[in-house]
């Protein structure tokens, strides 16, 4: 796929529905599907080429480009799946948007890191699982979705799943209403004696923690291409508001070149890590550490493009007022910001230790 192949469908296809989306909530299924017969989910085979086709769609619609990274992020867990069945069954379709996938591992994630208590439970049955519990806030889900989700297998640690929403077993239930982000179709995934054939397993317990540790960076560095996106579209709004208010608009903090310049220098860290993750061979600090920056970039810029537009700025039919909410999210998003910080404070820890 031609970036200007990419480019002329994303402004086609997308630009139309980013209202709908933002206000009412709509869900951008054919556009994802398109996306997906163009080669848009490439993460598997050329992470760096993933992470400049989110950014594309985040210039857009920053919601939209969460889902892209939904999707793409379920074809990174198959392509690393330990286990080839898995792999052989859902990788193809997922890539090619034949089936939508979203990735259920906010949970799972923030319980590794010692924040919270894991919502999975799974008891070993034959070659599969039994799993219980309820899932909240599971993106880019829906009846006939795919859903990648883990569990606590008793005293042997953690596995990893594919799951079918709305299968046997299986209840999906509304989230309460979001300020934004509403048309990422967000659901809870309610488990009661759902079975997990063993074609579906992920990672068994045995090898849960090197897979962990294998897709952890590309998971991280999918996530700062959403922000990159929504900056990039703040920066055109701040350009758009200069043409008539340029002066009295130089007395704002964060101005458009200092912005342009910060964004710039994070893309390529990015473009620097990228192949280091798609090799396994990256070390994850780099990537938390890449991770925040855009968070709090992301926060600045769109800010300073809504004080750019002055009172336009507060309309919610003003795309900067939307882009103060979709930055919010991805500094929100698992791993949260404040997570973030964690996690980095922790590892230059056993750094220093180490030392």
């Amino acid at each position: 796929m031609s970036a200007s192949v990419l480019s002329d469908y994303v402004r086609s296809a997308l630009m139309p529905l980013v209202a709908a989306i933002d206000e009412e909530g709509h869900y951008p299924e054919a556009f994802l599907r398109g996306l997906g017969a163009l080669g848009g989910f490439v993460a598997p085979r050329d992470l760096a080429r993933q992470l400049e086709v989110t950014t594309l769609v985040g210039r857009y619609c920053g919601s939209t480009a969460f889902l892209v990274w939904c999707q793409s992020t379920c074809a990174w867990y198959l392509e690393h799946a330990p286990n080839e069945a898995v792999r052989a069954r859902y990788l193809e379709p997922v890539v090619r948007a034949e089936l939508l996938a979203g990735t259920g591992m906010s949970n799972p994630v923030k319980h590794l890191a010692g924040i919270e208590k894991i919502q999975l439970a799974a008891r070993r049955e034959g070659e599969g699982y039994r799993l219980e519990g309820t899932l909240p806030w599971v993106s880019n889900v829906g009846p006939g979705h795919l859903a990648m989700v883990a569990a606590a297998v008793g005293n042997e640690g953690y596995a990893m799943f594919v799951v079918r929403c709305g299968a046997d077993g299986m209840e999906i239930l509304d989230c309460p209403a979001f300020s934004g982000m509403e048309g990422t179709q967000t659901k809870s995934l309610r488990m009661r004696e759902y079975r997990v054939d063993a074609p579906e397993v992920i990672a068994h317990p045995q090898q849960f923690a090197a897979f962990i540790q294998r897709i952890k960076p590309g998971f991280v560095l999918g996530q700062a291409a959403i922000g990159f996106g929504i900056v990039q579209g703040s920066l055109r709004d701040i350009r758009a508001s200069n043409a008539a208010r340029a002066q009295i608009n130089s007395f704002l903090d964060d101005q458009g070149p200092a912005l342009a310049e910060e964004l710039a220098a994070l893309e390529a860290q990015a473009r620097e890590l990228a192949p280091a993750a798609q090799s396994g061979t990256a070390a994850v600090l780099p990537v938390l550490r890449l991770r925040a920056r855009v968070s709090e970039l992301a926060l600045r810029a769109t800010q300073s493009a809504a004080l750019h537009a002055g009172a336009q700025g507060y309309l919610m039919s003003h795309p900067a007022q939307r882009r103060l909410r979709e930055a919010l999210f991805v500094a929100i998003v698992t791993p949260a910001l404040k997570q973030l910080r964690k996690e980095i404070r922790d590892l230059e820890r056993i750094e220093a230790e180490a030392a």
